[in-house]
This record gives C-alpha cells, sequence and structure tokens, in this order.
C-alpha cells in the first residue's frame, strides 16, 4: 500500500508508534510497575528484535522480494515449529507426523505455483529464491521470540502481561528509532512522498492494534497457556494474511493457491489433535 517508502522506514513506523503508546501508558501504571528492572530491561530489548523490529522487517524484505503469499504460509508453519520445539514431554513426536507432512505438502504447492516462470536462472528466480530465504530467517526469529518470551513470563509470573508488553513496546520503539538513523530515509525524502497520510495512518493502526493490543493479548494468553498450545492459535494469522493478500490483488486465489491454504489448514488441526 506503501511501497514508495523504503521498508526501514514502514518497520520503524510502526515500531516507534508502537513504543510511544506503549511509553504513555506505562508512564500511567503504579510506581511499582511502571519501568523494569535493568535485568528486565535486557531481556525486553533482546525479545524485541527477534519478535518485532528485527522479525518485521525480515518479512517486509521478504514479501517485497516474493509477494505475500509465500511468506504467510512459511510464516504460518510457526505453530508447528512451536510445537516441535515447546512441546509436553508427554507427546510424541510420531503423533505429529500427520500434520507435518500436510504442513510441507501446503506450502510446496504454494511455492511452486508461485515460483517464476522460465525455471532457476534469471534475476526474477534469484530474486524469489532471496524473499523465500528472508521467509525462513523470519520464521525462526518469531519462533524463537515465541518460545523465549512464554518461557519467561512462566519465570515471572509477578510481572502483569500489560506491564511485559508497555516494557517490549518502549525497547521496540527505540531499536526501531535507531535503526531509522541508521538505514531510514531522511526527513526530505520522507515529506516528498505523494502518501504521506496512508503512511502515518498505517504506522497507526499497526503500531497500536497489530503490536501493542497484540502483544498484550498473547501475554495474556502465554501465562496461561503451554508454549506448544499457545503456538496453534496463531494460524488465524496466516489466514488473515492470505485473506488480505488476495483482497489486495483482487483476484480470488487460484485453485492450487487454494488446495495449498486447505492442505495447510488441515496440517495444523492435526497438529492440535495430536497434542491434545
Amino acid at each position: 500500500m506503501v511501497g514508495n517508502f523504503g521498508m526501514v522506514d514502514i518497520a520503524a513506523g510502526r515500531f516507534v508508534v508502537f513504543g510511544a503508546v506503549a511509553g504513555v501508558i506505562a508512564a500511567t501504571r503504579p510506581a511499582s510497575r511502571r519501568w523494569p528492572t535493568a535485568r528486565q530491561a535486557v531481556s525486553a530489548l533482546g525479545l524485541s528484535v527477534l519478535g518485532f523490529s528485527g522479525y518485521y522487517l525480515l518479512l517486509a524484505f521478504a514479501i517485497e522480494a516474493s509477494g505475500t503469499a509465500v511468506p504467510s504460509l512459511i510464516i504460518g508453519t510457526i505453530p508447528v515449529w512451536m510445537m516441535l520445539l515447546g512441546r509436553p514431554a508427554g507427546l510424541r513426536l510420531q503423533a505429529l507426523l500427520p500434520g507435518l507432512a500436510l504442513t510441507a505438502a501446503g506450502i510446496g504447492l504454494m511455492v511452486a505455483g508461485a515460483w517464476p516462470e522460465g525455471g532457476v536462472e534469471g534475476a526474477g528466480s534469484a530474486r524469489f529464491g532471496w524473499g523465500l530465504s528472508l521467509a525462513l530467517l523470519a520464521m525462526a526469529s518469531w519462533t524463537a521470540f515465541g518460545l523465549l518470551n512464554a518461557a519467561w513470563l512462566q519465570r515471572h509470573p509477578e510481572v502483569h502481561a500489560a506491564d511485559w508488553a508497555n516494557w517490549l513496546g518502549v525497547a521496540t520503539g527505540l531499536g526501531a528509532a535507531a535503526l531509522w538513523l541508521l538505514a531510514g530515509s531522511d526527513i526530505q525524502t520522507l515529506r516528498a512522498q505523494p502518501n504521506g497520510a496512508l503512511f502515518l495512518l498505517l504506522a497507526l493502526a499497526g503500531g497500536i492494534g497489530s503490536s501493542w493490543l497484540a502483544t498484550v493479548l498473547w501475554n495474556l494468553a502465554s501465562q496461561r497457556l503451554s508454549a506448544s498450545l499457545c503456538g496453534q492459535l496463531i494460524v488465524s494469522e496466516t489466514l488473515f494474511a492470505l485473506l488480505y493478500s488476495f483482497l489486495w490483488d483482487g483476484r480470488w486465489p487460484a485453485a492450487s493457491e487454494s488446495a495449498a491454504a486447505v492442505l495447510f489448514v488441515l496440517g495444523i488441526m492435526a497438529s492440535i489433535r495430536a497434542h491434545r
């Protein structure tokens, strides 16, 4: 929607809003819960890179290089990886194999359908492959965040989920501001863009809704559910990402894309059934 802006500018805009909102809300909290200790601040800063600024920047570049559908499905395997890496001791790996096979088949079908024509030679295929690599890195980054963040919250039940979301937000906002200063566009370039108002609107929507509110809700869930089960719930993110992608493109999904999405959802459902 604002592709004329740089990926660093888009990521920084969203997360600076996240940090500003989180900072304002944190300032209104009771003094004993307002700001983290030094150790908590270091943890928040590291996790903010894995789950927010670093993850989102990798995903943004992946979408720029290879479109929206394939990165959405790759990111959508996060529930599976969180189940495998955070599964309870009593859950056997063999029980997860049917779901993993369905998910892998869906991703393979989507990648095959989206791969540029003309084989693996040429700049188009190289760019698409680069986008896939970035999407895989983004997936690994958020998976690590999901597991480590859940473990941190489980170890610190005295920390309220909303306070932790605020601290993550402030850390993310500071990191995003530093990223923009190092690699973002200058003020004059940003002002010269024709759709600055839309850029600000999307930054507000992403910073408040997709970042602050979503983080509060995710932290509440992480304190109440195991990491393996909580991870399954973000399958909805993949479904909405695909829906928004097709709406933005103004088209119905192709047969291969529909089949891939069905396989993907069936794989997640099989994994949830195995988990139960």
